[in-house]
């Protein structure tokens, strides 16, 4: 396997509710080992103005990396959008990584894989439970206390609710979002799954039923909650950096 002739750029793509923001214990540690980093803020997140759908995500980030030669890294929900940019810019990416990242089969989306498990495992709901909907049912937020004990549990309480104070509402258009993808072209790029094994929104049986349902990922276990970028930086960096040295460059 040919070594890459200069490294790619790390696109960071953020999940429901959060931003950009929520790379900021990681972007630094990629940097120092010498990649270039692109965290994205999505559209309808509270920080960048658009219509939140996948279509648009997808024009979004794919603008925002020009030519460029690129890892994608999806957190969450973002690893839905992670397929959909691989799926169009196939020729420009090294590889995907999921962290604890909605990695779905083509035409599937997350509530339809999660409803078989749920009925063995009714915690399997995550966070849905939890969610303050907006009078027409179209914007979900997250309640601090939610986020405090299904997303963020694993991080001091100062730290935990920091990063809960910057929680936004969510267009539910662009957190329901299916991938649609093909063999031939995301499906033959190189792919990364983080776990958390202590996640409470996408509990461990679920990322393991979506492994098996797009098998072929190389995986790294991590014994954090949700948001192990925040909790366990350097080793969400390491597991990047380890997948990615070895990766070849796209054809």
């Amino acid at each position: 396997m040919p070594e890459m002739p200069s490294k790619p750029t790390m696109v960071l793509i953020h999940g429901a509710w959060a931003g950009s923001w929520g790379w900021s214990r990681v972007e630094p540690l990629l940097n120092a080992a010498g990649y270039p980093t692109l965290a994205v803020d999505l559209p309808g997140n509270g920080q960048t103005p658009g219509p939140a759908t996948l279509e648009n995500f997808v024009d979004v980030v794919s603008t925002a990396i020009g030519s460029a030669k690129v890892v994608l890294v999806g957190h969450s929900g973002g690893g839905v959008v992670a397929t959909q940019v691989a799926e169009a810019l196939v020729d420009q990416v090294y590889g995907v990584v999921f962290i604890t990242g909605m990695m779905l089969p083509s035409g599937t989306g997350f509530a339809d894989l999660v409803k078989p498990v749920q009925q063995r495992l009714p915690h399997a709901a995550g966070i849905g439970p939890h969610l303050d909907w907006s009078e027409e049912g179209t914007v979900s937020a997250v309640p601090e206390a939610a986020a405090l004990d299904i997303f963020l549990q694993d991080l001091p309480v100062e730290d935990a609710s920091t990063l809960a104070a910057r929680l936004t509402p969510q267009p539910e258009s662009g957190r329901a979002m299916v991938p649609t993808w093909s063999a031939d072209r995301f499906g033959r790029l190189p792919r990364l799954y983080i776990e958390a094994a202590q996640d409470r929104s996408v509990i461990l049986e679920v990322q393991r039923e979506m492994q098996a349902r797009v098998p072929g990922a190389r995986r790294v276990t991590l014994d954090t909650g949700h948001f192990p970028q925040a909790s366990a930086p350097e080793a969400v960096a390491n597991a990047i950096l380890e997948f990615v040295v070895a990766l070849p460059e796209p054809t």
